[in-house]
């Protein structure tokens, strides 16, 4: 991922990849702390050629440039810098490294880690009609060292939502003489709302600092929630078993939707 970082903002350039498959963070937090870390090392270079002392010794913190001795202001060092005429703009540019697949061996290294996740579902199921509800979830993911507590555990919340509706309601239909799809809107395909939350929602950050050297040792969090609603189903799944006297299997599948359900019920029974 190729980025650039000037005084005021940061700006994708022309050659970057989109931020599909949760790369966001990873490939551009990465790009821009290059970036950043060419800039510091200018003006480190620049502070301890006029204050003295050893660029290698220079330290920033805190809006302070610890510099032979002296504590300076930041913006007083970029001054300086601006002054003698240091760039303070870079470009950076990162490629996940190691990584490699022969698909004819299945051998080799297709990511460069791996996320985990848990999650436990309690659902209540009518069995004259097939209709049910999520009462309680209790999530647990990891996303490394979270980059933003509050983002992430928004990220987990919605993908745990959204593969709910995946798994229980988003059926597609297809025309059977035409195969034009029939469910191709809002008003013929359902999604789930806010009112398909459960009143218990519990979700937490597993406390994990990534083992690879992702940006602060983060984990990309967009997407992997999305399978930890599987519990959700299988909660279903199970309510439906117990509806038999878990004498044989449910012959339930995704997506689970009342009508199915129902049928499901009916199996068993």
């Amino acid at each position: 991922e190729h980025v650039r970082v000037t005084a005021t903002d940061t700006q994708k350039v022309a050659n970057t990849s989109a931020t599909a498959a949760s790369t966001g963070s990873d490939l551009n937090g990465k790009a821009a702390q290059d970036a950043a870390r060419q800039i510091r090392e200018r003006l480190a270079a620049c502070a301890a050629a006029k204050h003295g002392g050893s660029a290698s010794e220079v330290r920033f913190g805190h809006d302070k440039v610890h510099v032979n001795g002296r504590v300076l202001a930041f913006p007083v060092v970029v001054a300086e810098a601006y002054m003698e005429r240091v760039q303070l703009w870079s470009d950076g540019f990162y490629a996940t490294p190691g990584l490699s697949w022969d698909r004819e061996k299945l051998k080799g290294r297709p990511f460069y880690y791996f996320a985990y996740g848990a999650a436990a579902s309690e659902v209540v199921v009518d069995t004259l009609t097939g209709e049910w509800k999520l009462m309680r979830a209790d999530v647990l993911h990891d996303v490394g060292s979270s980059l933003n507590p509050a983002v992430d555990i928004g990220q987990v919340e919605g993908a745990f939502i959204q593969g709910m509706g995946w798994l229980t309601m988003e059926e597609l239909v297809w025309h059977p003489k035409t195969g034009v799809l029939s469910t191709h809107a809002p008003s013929t395909y359902k999604i789930p709302t806010a009112n398909d939350c459960p009143p218990i929602f519990n979700v937490g950050l597993f406390e994990n600092a990534n083992v690879e050297d992702s940006i602060h040792r983060s984990k990309a969090v967009g997407e992997p929630p999305l399978l930890l609603p599987f519990s959700v189903f299988y909660a279903i799944r199970d309510a439906v078993s117990a509806a038999g006297g878990h004498r044989i299997d449910p012959p339930l599948s995704a997506p689970a939707t009342s009508e199915s359900i129902l049928r499901a019920i009916t199996a068993v029974q």
